[in-house]
């Protein structure tokens, strides 16, 4: 618990003065901790042993990160985000047969996929910024509540198990417990920091993030049981690797932009 305490401190003092500041010093940090968690993914599944298909899906990523409103710097070339990982699907694909099927479809659609999964979760948290700190921490606030509420009332409630398959610890009652206190946090932080006009909004779309939380933090267990891990990575001490703090955040912050809560 000391190290978790430690490592968690030390982690804010050094990651939240760039959200706060912004500009290219955050985009570049947001490039470094993306391009950390999708190597993590990577190395699940053992692919990094592949260096070229491993470089073409970490441009897939910068480029899936890659602020839409600065596209007039490649405009020349007519690309636009969807066609660039179409390009990189018919990269990947022809390297299967360059390499004679030891490198396969099945690689090639993983390689893709967590470009998409882990690029887009950290685009959308670089767009919130952008359109407000209030929002960041507003989902950021969510995210810990719902975290906190699912342990305690997991541990004082907790009886039937949510998905012992996936994530043997976790409980129905901590799950609906991690909601209501998001929704009390969420709902103070609402009074003093105004998210939106309406207050029953606000509350409804909490109750959305903080279940969106909860399938994210479920995704990112569900691969480490796939692939037989006990965490991401250990760049983070106490806590495991980048995916393992940021696999709520993947879920919640495409969500809001998704019901567009943030403008």
């Amino acid at each position: 618990m000391k190290t978790r305490i430690i490592t968690a401190i030390v982690a804010i003092l050094l990651f939240f003065p760039f959200v706060f500041y912004g500009g290219w010093s955050f985009h570049l940090i947001m490039y470094l901790i993306a391009s950390i968690g999708l190597l993590e993914l990577l190395k699940m599944r053992k692919m990094t042993t592949y260096p070229v298909p491993t470089i073409i899906t970490l441009l897939l990523l910068w480029g899936l990160l890659f602020p839409n409103e600065d596209y007039t710097l490649i405009k020349g070339f007519h690309l636009s985000k969807s066609e660039i990982t179409l390009f990189v699907v018919l990269l990947l694909l022809s390297y299967t047969v360059l390499v004679k099927n030891k490198f396969t479809f099945e690689d090639a659609g993983f390689l893709v996929l967590s470009a998409i999964y882990v690029g887009l979760g950290f685009y959308y948290f670089m767009e919130t910024q952008e359109a407000g700190l209030r929002y960041v921490f507003y989902a950021i606030v969510v995210i810990l509540a719902t975290d906190t509420g699912a342990y305690f009332f997991g541990r004082a409630l907790g009886k039937r198990k949510l998905w012992p398959e996936i994530s043997p610890n976790k409980t129905i009652e901590g799950a609906i417990g991690g909601i209501v206190l998001a929704c009390v946090v969420a709902f103070i932080f609402h009074m003093f920091v105004p998210v939106h006009p309406s207050t029953l909004v606000v509350l409804i779309v909490t109750v959305l993030a903080s279940a969106f939380g909860q399938i994210g933090d479920l995704v990112e267990s569900a691969f480490k049981r796939y692939y037989n891990v006990k965490d991401s990575g250990k760049i983070l001490p106490g806590h495991g690797g980048i995916l393992d703090r940021f696999d709520s955040w993947i879920f919640v912050f495409p969500l809001l932009h998704f019901i567009q809560f943030i403008s």
